[in-house]
């Protein structure tokens, strides 16, 4: 099959990071004002599921297109004293009066630069507006991991989003640059549009080195409100109830009972032998399934010895293929490839005691349904697009369900020790991404650094595959002789490859990784504690 060339780009930056070390914690996030909150929180005496909660919790503040607590996700979280290994679920879940025959199909695709090629529904429905969300959980599972695995109190964690919520969003060119993207849509909600197009545009900051601040509506009161009263308000109290009358006013079905009902839940997870380590994943309606059954496919097939070659590259094509194959056919998803939009937060986190976290939350597309609740300032997902709308498939749109998810965070262990925690944004091909990054780690051995610098594939459908365009001929060569193969680039502002996100302890020394192409991504060690 032939190997198709690199699109055109209009930038050919090489980017380089240098991988952060350090004893005392690392906090890897998608933005640097989360990440010097999360080690904030680990200086002040926190462990890793502190400085997680609370990184999430900014993130959803200063890029609330990715992910906030109008959303939902999945956690690892890794006990270095034991070395078990627990997943907090709080995916989303459709309202109880979700009624199929109102998504009634239309002829097409879904529209807007969809996430899934699905069946276009009846005014986008399923993927704007109203009737596209999904009870959100993200209150519930960082307020339930806070709980089960935290050091410190709820308010302390919230306290921080407060007041950045307070003062606002933070414009950057890259802020600029997502609110222009989803500009066309955010325009039909008055609500929306007065939060993200002052004066009918995107706003921009004068000088790009000096953010200005974009106020942010309910927000601010309504996450104060959350550190006061706690995290069952937004389920049960008056957030709850703010929440209730601006969906209904909206045209939504949620209902007090949904908010009500919706727990987060625990489960420990039970590592996977490979090569000496313990590989955890998330595990049920994530791509935590898929995530291991290409890991096993690679224990079989792949041998370390090739290093990184041809073989070896085909090895991890071949493990993909069969597990997206498995993926589409059973468990639910569209075998159309996904679209560049996909939008989601990850994090990694490690304390000065080895524990970590590996976090993975969204509002699913870019934001989300594009809806912001006029009480509330919280921008809702858009989790009903996650569910086929077409009946009698495995991830068919029905009330009260989870619907199937692409959240993959990993931990793997070693000599009963957490080693690495990682995870990736970036849809259908956070599973691709981080399955290699596991493979360069746990099968070859290489340093985090050296890892994060590799060349990667995406293969998430269809048999065919993005190439990293600085692969060698040889490995492109071998490819196309089984995929249709095109070159792409790993480049600022191109969602052609997920996003990940790292932290590794090897003996006393931590490291912490961040994606190449993400802007305001930033690992950041915490400074030694003095007793």
């Amino acid at each position: 099959m032939p190997v198709s060339a690199p699109p055109f780009l209009a930038e050919h930056f090489t980017i380089q990071r240098e991988v952060v070390t350090g004893r005392h914690g690392i906090v890897a996030t998608q933005h640097q004002m989360a990440s010097e909150i999360g080690v904030q929180v680990l200086e002040a005496g926190g462990n890793a599921v502190d400085g997680a909660v609370a990184a999430a919790l900014v993130l959803g503040v200063v890029e609330p297109w990715m992910s906030g607590i109008g959303g939902g996700g999945f956690m690892l979280v890794a006990d270095a004293a034991t070395g078990r290994v627990h997943e907090v679920d709080y995916g989303m879940v459709a309202p109880k009066a979700v009624d199929p025959s109102h998504y009634p199909i239309i002829e097409g695709d879904s529209g807007h630069d969809a996430l899934f090629s699905w069946p276009r529904v009846m005014d986008d429905r399923n993927q704007i507006g109203p009737f596209s969300v999904a009870v959100p959980g993200a209150v519930a599972g960082l307020a339930l991991a806070a709980e089960r695995f935290g050091s410190m109190p709820w308010a302390e964690l919230v306290g921080p989003a407060a007041n950045l919520a307070t003062r606002g969003l933070p414009v950057t060119w890259s802020t600029t640059l997502e609110i222009a993207a989803g500009a066309d849509t955010l325009r039909l909600f008055e609500s929306s549009a007065n939060v993200y197009l002052p004066n009918g545009l995107p706003p921009v900051a004068p000088d790009a080195h000096r953010p200005i601040w974009l106020a942010m509506g309910g927000l601010s009161a309504t996450l104060n409100r959350l550190a006061d009263a706690g995290a069952r308000d937004f389920y049960e109290g008056d957030i709850a109830a703010a929440i209730i009358h601006d969906m209904q006013a909206a045209g939504g079905v949620m209902s007090a009972a949904d908010l009500a009902t919706y727990q987060a839940e625990v489960r420990a997870v039970t590592g996977v032998p490979h090569r000496g380590a313990l590989i955890h994943a998330s595990s049920g309606l994530n791509g935590g399934p898929t995530f291991q059954r290409a890991m096993q496919h690679a224990a079989e097939q792949l041998d370390p010895r090739d290093g990184l070659t041809a073989p070896t590259y085909l090895a991890w094509a071949e493990a993909l293929a069969e597990a997206y194959e498995h993926r589409l056919d059973k468990l639910g998803h569209s075998g159309d490839m996904v679209s560049r939009d996909a939008c989601t937060t990850h994090l990694s986190v490690v304390d000065r005691h080895g524990n970590m976290v590996s976090l993975t939350s969204t509002v699913l597309e870019r934001f989300g349904s594009r809806l912001v609740l006029p009480e509330t300032g919280m921008l809702m997902n858009n989790g009903m697009f996650w569910f086929d709308p077409r009946q009698g498939r495995p991830n068919s749109l029905q009330a009260g369900r989870r619907p199937l998810a692409n959240m993959s965070p990993v931990v793997a262990t070693k000599d009963g020790k957490p080693w690495f925690a990682l995870g990736a944004a970036g849809g259908r091909r956070i599973v691709p991404a981080v399955f290699q990054l596991t493979s360069l780690l746990a099968d070859f051995g290489l340093s985090l650094d050296q890892a994060f610098q590799t060349p990667r594939l995406d293969l998430s459908g269809e048999n065919s595959i993005l190439a990293d365009h600085r692969l060698d001929p040889t490995i492109l060569a071998a490819l196309g002789e089984r995929f249709d193969v095109t070159q792409t680039y790993d480049s600022v502002g191109m969602e052609e490859f997920a996003k990940p996100q790292a932290v590794m302890q090897e003996g006393e020394q931590q490291y912490g990784a961040v994606a190449l192409a993400l802007p305001m991504a930033r690992a950041i060690a915490a400074e030694p504690i003095i007793a």
